[in-house]
């Protein structure tokens, strides 16, 4: 390996006159070249782009990995950029735990037949978690650490750049204005006591400084204002980087919209498959004509009472298949209308869903208002 010895003492050198140039304009001891306003904005814009992202980053997988081991073991596989080994969501795990517990106490049971319905159900939610969690991390995540990792290092790198001219600049001209003031104090201090007047040697090397700073301080302005563009462009493009997120956000609501919207769907589809269970071990009310006529004030509080006038609402408690034409076939938790027509038989009402109608047991509903 090759090892340059006056590079490295030139590079020490630049930044030692670097951190003192730095370490005076701190303690209000050397002036300091202002960007301008517009850069400025940019520059405070880009950090609190960074800094939100980084926020809404964390928060984001503490929403969707609560556990902070599965977060440390992605971020290593990230980091290892190997795949992540797939992993059972809690809801899949709870499905196959009641699953097992059916098989041995009896998958004909009430028990275990109420398990497997709950089992696969929640077996249902974790695969719609874990298509959302993939979702998520592929439209909304993975941009967000990009930006992160990718765009935002190579803003730092530049503006860090940036800043190292800025210092050069500084130091450039706080040595232009020492060579003036030494060459204007040699030219107002004669010395007459001299056949050769010290004034003229000072004066000579003055002169010889002062060009030379000069195209120093030339030099310096002219990579500092480059560099300053080169950031001025990099920055503008968190424009884009806003535009970007924004679109990743409406991408990431709308799978958070479609997981919740499946899972309202699969407990919905499990609250009917468990009323059906409990109509079968129970049994529904035997309609109207099936049994012993039933006692009016035998109904419970809430119930539709024979007798019942009006266009009121009701919710239907069990699902009841229609014997023939005249009836209509009713599902458990529907909301349907319910009247009453004169000399029709008080155990029953005229129910109405949509455009159908027909009639309907009085013991299959309760009444909504």
């Amino acid at each position: 390996m090759d090892f340059n010895v006056k590079k490295l003492a030139s590079d020490a050198g630049v930044f030692f006159t670097r951190a003192v140039q730095f370490t005076e304009e701190k303690l209000g001891q050397a002036e300091k070249t202002e960007l301008d306003p517009h850069l400025e904005n940019l520059l405070a814009k880009a950090d609190s782009t960074k800094n939100w992202t980084e926020k809404i980053l964390r928060q984001t997988e503490v929403l969707l990995q609560p556990n902070p081991s599965a977060r440390i073991e992605e971020f290593i596989y990230d980091k290892l950029d190997r795949k992540l080994p797939s992993r059972t969501t809690n809801a899949e795990l709870l499905g196959q735990f009641m699953l097992d517990a059916a098989k041995e106490f009896g998958a004909d049971t009430p028990y275990g037949t109420t398990l497997i319905t709950v089992g696969e159900y929640q077996r249902k939610l974790g695969g719609a978690e874990r298509e959302f969690l993939h979702t998520a991390a592929v439209t909304f995540l993975s941009p967000l650490r990009n930006f992160l990792e990718g765009d935002w290092r190579t803003i730092s790198k530049e503006r860090r750049l940036l800043e190292n001219r800025r210092l050069d600049l500084d130091i450039c001209k706080a040595r232009l204005k020492k060579a003036k003031q030494a060459e204007a104090k040699a030219a107002a201090t004669p010395d007459f006591q001299e056949t050769r007047p010290r004034n003229y040697v000072l004066s000579a090397s003055a002169s010889a400084v002062r060009p030379r700073a000069e195209l120093e301080l030339r030099v310096a302005q002219t990579e500092f204002d480059r560099q300053a563009e080169v950031t001025r462009l990099l920055l503008e493009g968190i424009s884009s980087t806003h535009l970007n997120h924004l679109r990743c956000l409406q991408d990431f609501a709308e799978a958070q919209a479609t997981y919740f919207a499946q899972c309202h769907h699969y407990m919905q589809d499990l609250q009917r498959e468990l009323n059906r269970c409990a109509n079968s071990a129970v049994g529904p009310p035997p309609p109207p004509g099936a049994g012993p006529d039933p006692v009016p004030t035998a109904f419970p509080s809430g119930r539709l009472s024979p007798g019942a006038s009006g266009s009121r609402k009701a919710k239907v408690l069990y699902d009841y298949d229609a014997h023939d034409a005249s009836e209509l076939s009713l599902l458990a938790d529907e909301v349907i209308t319910v009247y009453t027509v004169p000399g029709m038989d008080p155990d029953w009402l005229v129910g109405e869903r949509g455009n159908e109608k027909g009639k309907v047991p009085v013991t299959y509903l309760e009444l909504l208002s």
